[in-house]
């Protein structure tokens, strides 16, 4: 009989654990913090611009991102958190939501600004920004989708450069007036730079 009591007890004990563990593991998951967090929010949608770029969609994606990492603050000028699981689109992977000024995006895997351009009909970029961007896309939003035309005007661009290493940045950013005309200053300059012979060309003079 006492034989009995133990087995007994031994699975009792040993169904409580088991079952403590289930519900554990249930808790874990359903847990604001670990799982939800990430669902809450359309993080590859937001770098998109689907919907535009606002500074509603920005706080809802930037406080759904804090609930999930810590922002990494190396890459200069912007706050990259690295999301629990991968997020795939179009067979585009990203793990990583950047924030930037008035810019939300994503990290993709790999060099694939070509491949975003052609999926998502962005023309060549004739600017490097400065040695920035290495091999840049972009495309201004349809006027009925400027949503903050008032501050400027919103853009999707998918870029590659030396300070990314193997990912493209993939963002959907709002350009102010200001930020534009030294944009379309920077590139007369350039341009006018490229048109000027080279005085060192022929070499020295005699």
């Amino acid at each position: 009989m006492n034989r009995q009591l133990a087995s007994t007890h031994s699975m009792t004990i040993g169904h409580y654990i088991t079952r403590s563990a289930a519900l554990a593991a249930t808790a874990l998951l359903l847990a604001p913090g670990i799982a939800s967090a990430q669902g809450e929010v359309d993080f590859f949608g937001a770098a998109l611009c689907e919907p535009p770029y606002s500074s509603d969609i920005a706080t809802r994606t930037y406080n759904a991102a804090e609930k999930l990492a810590k922002p990494d603050m190396s890459m200069m000028g912007a706050a990259v958190y690295h999301l629990p699981k991968p997020i795939e689109r179009y067979g585009f992977i990203t793990q990583d939501v950047v924030f930037a000024g008035t810019s939300v995006g994503v990290l993709v895997e790999g060099h694939a600004a070509a491949q975003l351009a052609a999926k998502y009909n962005l023309q060549r970029e004739t600017s490097d920004l400065l040695g920035a961007s290495t091999l840049g896309f972009s495309r201004r939003l349809p006027d009925k989708l400027q949503i903050k035309k008032d501050l400027g005007l919103i853009s999707l661009i998918a870029r590659e450069g030396p300070g990314l290493g193997e990912k493209t940045l993939l963002a959907c950013e709002l350009d102010s007036y200001e930020d534009l005309e030294r944009l379309e200053a920077l590139k007369r300059y350039l341009s006018s730079r490229k048109a000027a012979p080279d005085k060192n060309e022929d070499g020295p003079n005699p």
